[in-house]
């Protein structure tokens, strides 16, 4: 689930890698939806969030959710430069996928926060 400053390019190269991904622009209040109703259509989808808002990390660590969280800490770059960060690093983000709760930062540097339950 792609926040709203996040470029409906990057929904595109992730589905075209075999990933289902969305735009929050899909859903119902599109742009105008809250971050928890992002969070809670994420949680219950099985979703990752990603996103450039610190509110997000903020909700992660402290409300565990959502569950799934990709920051991407670079502010405003190229969409190309975007995809190619994600082309990248998408070998790891496949292994994380399957784990219940993590958070990704991606910026000059990647931290990974992984939590097992």
């Amino acid at each position: 689930m792609c926040d709203v400053h996040i470029s409906y390019k990057l929904v595109r190269f992730l589905t075209a890698k075999g990933f289902e991904a969305f735009h929050v622009n899909s859903l119902e209040d599109k742009w105008h939806t809250k971050d928890r109703e992002i969070c809670r259509f994420a949680d219950a989808n099985g979703l990752i969030v990603i996103t450039k808002d610190e509110d997000f990390r903020n909700s992660f660590f402290l409300q565990h959710t959502p569950r799934k969280l990709i920051r991407i800490l670079l502010g405003n770059i190229s969409n190309d430069t975007l995809i190619s960060l994600f082309d990248k690093h998408l070998p790891l983000i496949q292994e994380l996928v399957e784990n219940e709760r993590f958070y990704l930062e991606m910026g000059d540097a990647i931290n990974v926060y992984n939590f097992q339950q």
